[in-house]
């Protein structure tokens, strides 16, 4: 499989129900794990990022009930922290990663704030930058914007070449949690080429996608699907819906159905395809980061085999990550079990890690899938790798305290 991972390792603390983790990421990645386990909370850690950046680091919080709430409260810390170390297209690597501290009546505050990108093979210089509460401590650039300790510098900074790629590839990951009754409704029309999360402009961006990518995306919900062949976008008024072409049994003649017609599975399963498919081939539209949750519900059991097919087709040309819990999907024999992580509760704190040695050994020996041994119970974080997350979050996610005080009080004294 072609490398299209984005994102390489995530470090999180005090996030919700996740006091620690680091793990990291591949091109296609299956977090499972029971309900209740935490898994939707490390996807919406990542969104959380991509919210800060696309509309403002306060909106981001408030719409998850506020800085209180967000922080993970059993650790007793004011701070939740974000690291994120990653690969642009030019090759080039580096990480993003803030600090942001709980302060009195719900307020909040960006503590620190750091960006470093290594040299790309397109001989790209170096570039950084790193705040403290508010002030521009270290920078590669000769004329920094300004900032500010209640929003992601990023932002400011996204009008720096420098650092644009690296914004834009954040801002436009992808999180996806599908309505079938809101795409089964009439839609406005949209002219944005990105979905949106619950699924609600997916007649506009279906209808700007290429002929080619339609048709990819048609070949795989014929198999999902059976009888469905073809999908149009029709305006309907000053709406827009989609029209859908099927093959009934005994009927030479396929028949149409518009999508309020349609079942759950048939509406999420192509919701999942456009989510996957989006942007087609074009750089500037590319969504480097697909996340999805539970893309197996609706659909029946013989049908996850052909959405595997396709979550490995899309993750050639964008990083995909899935939460799950369906044995199902992961039956498949081929499937790299070091491409899955393990999500456990343990007393309201998620743990989050790749599955132990045993688990690794016996699917690569075929004496069980990764699917048998979830249906089982057997697939746990390996608990080696959790003692060396916990070990490493000082040095990973605690930020030079010297700096950062001396920050605060050359900012106090200003």
């Amino acid at each position: 499989m072609k490398d299209s991972t984005f994102i390489t390792r995530v470090v999180l603390k005090n996030y919700k129900s996740i006091a620690a983790c680091d793990v990291r990421l591949g091109p296609l990645t299956f977090l499972v794990g029971r309900n209740g386990s935490g898994k939707s909370n490390f996807l919406d850690a990542l969104r959380f990022v991509a919210d800060a950046l696309n509309l403002s680091l306060d909106h981001a919080l408030r719409a998850r009930g506020g800085i209180d709430d967000i922080r993970h409260r059993l650790s007793g810390q004011p701070y939740l922290n974000i690291r994120l170390e990653f690969t642009l297209t030019n090759s080039a690597n580096g990480y993003y990663a803030f600090s942001i501290e709980s302060r009195s009546r719900g307020r909040h505050v960006v503590q620190t704030e750091e960006c470093r990108i290594q040299k790309g093979q397109d001989n790209t210089p170096e570039a950084y930058f790193r705040v403290d509460n508010g002030k521009i401590t270290d920078t590669s650039v000769k004329v920094a914007p300004a900032a500010v300790n209640n929003r992601l510098y990023l932002v400011n900074a996204s009008g720096l070449p420098e650092f644009r790629p690296v914004y834009d590839a954040f801002s436009r990951m992808g999180f996806y949690n599908l309505n079938p009754d809101i795409i089964r409704d009439l839609q406005d029309p949209d002219p944005g080429d990105m979905l949106m999360q619950d699924g609600s402009n997916l007649n506009s961006v279906f209808k700007q996608l290429s002929s080619d990518v339609k048709k990819n995306i048609e070949e795989y919900l014929a198999v999902i699907v059976p009888g469905v062949h073809k999908v149009h976008a029709r305006k309907y008024g000053p709406k827009e819906t989609l029209q859908f072409r099927q093959h009934i049994a005994e009927d030479k003649d396929s028949l149409i159905f518009y999508a309020n017609n349609m079942s759950d599975g048939t509406l999420r399963a192509l919701g999942i395809l456009v989510a996957l498919f989006q942007g087609g081939h074009a750089l500037h539209k590319r969504v480097p980061l697909v996340g999805i949750e539970e893309p197996e519900i609706a659909l029946h059991p013989g049908a996850v085999g052909a959405l595997l097919d396709a979550l490995r087709g899309a993750a050639h040309r964008t990083q995909v990550i899935i939460t799950t819990h369906s044995p199902d999907l992961l039956e498949d024999k081929h499937l790299d079990v070091e491409s899955i992580l393990a999500a456990e509760a343990d007393d309201g704190n998620t743990v989050i890690a790749p599955v132990d040695d045993v688990s690794k050994s016996v699917v690569r020996d075929r004496l069980f899938t990764i699917g048998e041994l979830l249906r089982s119970n057997q697939l746990q974080p390996d608990p080696a790798a959790l003692s060396a997350a916990k070990e490493k979050q000082l040095s990973l996610l605690d930020f030079d305290k010297s700096k950062s005080a001396k920050a605060r009080s050359k900012g106090k004294h200003e």
